[in-house]
């Protein structure tokens, strides 16, 4: 669930180049999972970065957005 997050907010919100969540680990003082910008990038967003996934779920996100205004 915790990857998932991380591949939402990447599709969900414009994020300079270079900047933005890269990764999720387990938090341990609350024991949940947290997005973090720090260190290596997630393989699974690294293969949706790279086949092009994440833009493609950005393009659907605005396209229904602009539909629901109507």
């Amino acid at each position: 669930m915790a990857v998932d997050a991380l591949i939402n907010a990447r599709t969900h919100f414009d994020y300079a180049p270079n900047a933005g969540p890269i990764a999720v680990y387990q938090c341990e003082d609350c024991g949940y999972f947290h997005l973090t910008s720090k260190g290596e990038i997630n393989e699974t967003l690294a293969k949706h970065l790279k086949d092009g996934g994440i833009q493609l779920e950005k393009e659907a996100n605005r396209w229904l957005h602009k539909l629901k205004k109507r």
